[in-house]
């Protein structure tokens, strides 16, 4: 049920209000992220500069991976491009909640899978004069504590794993825990377990098959496929009981 939107401050301060929740899981993902990639031979510059400009979460892991292991440049692309590929669901699904102009181009730079939850939760209750707001709020913290997060990771990584050996083999596991969080509630139906255990259990196959570039990219779309062929055969059965 969404929250009617009562508040005295400005739409963008209640939208940096609304996502402070998302830095628990943005600020140790990101400084796990900073750590990674100045383990990779990334300087600390290189490392920031990923996070403000490419901004997508396990895609950078990948790439900083990729690159790393020597991988070709339009190999790295066409993954990023892949696992990125989620947000052309993202929009269409935004889009009759916002409203018209092109600032939206620019302000998508911070759509994220927790942004578009939180914003697709709230913005239904928001004012639509109030609605891009709220949204620039939300983004730029998300935004700033990535970057922020991946630069103390970047510049402190080393020193702190050094002191506590223990961090350097917990922080990688940051990411996987985000998604544990986001996916977690779906267990509600039959449908969606048998989905997620479609797209799990392809993941690990794929990946101990030594396919680990692909098992990602490849699992997302068989569950995304495995959904609407499971979804229309669910109602197909529905209608044909109804009649």
């Amino acid at each position: 049920m969404t929250e009617p939107f009562a508040s005295s401050s400005p739409a963008w301060i209640q939208g940096m209000r609304d996502a402070m929740p998302l830095l628990g899981g943005y600020i140790p993902v990101a400084i796990s992220f900073g750590l990674i990639a100045t383990q990779a031979n990334f300087s600390v510059w290189e490392a920031t500069a990923i996070s403000a400009l490419i901004y997508a979460g396990a895609s950078q892991f990948l790439m900083v991976a990729m690159l790393a292991s020597g991988a070709s440049l339009w190999l790295v692309v066409v993954m990023t491009l892949l696992i990125n590929a989620r947000h052309v669901v993202y929009a269409p699904n935004l889009t009759p909640l916002l409203p018209p102009g092109r600032s939206w181009i620019a302000l998508m730079h911070g759509l994220t899978d927790q942004v578009f939850a939180l914003a697709h939760h709230r913005l239904p209750a928001i004012p639509l004069v109030q609605r891009r707001g709220w949204y620039t709020g939300a983004a730029i913290l998300a935004w700033s504590s990535w970057v922020l997060g991946t630069m103390l990771g970047a510049v402190a990584g080393a020193g702190l794993t050094q002191q506590w050996p223990l961090l350097g083999e917990v922080m990688p596991f940051a990411l996987p825990a985000l998604f544990l969080v986001l996916i977690a509630p779906r267990f509600t139906s039959a449908l969606w377990i048998i989905v997620l255990m479609i797209t799990i259990t392809l993941a690990l196959v794929l990946a101990l098959l030594q396919f680990t570039n692909a098992a990602i990219p490849v699992a997302a779309a068989s569950g995304a496929l495995a959904y609407y062929a499971l979804n229309a055969l669910s109602t197909k059965r529905g209608n044909s009981h109804g009649s």
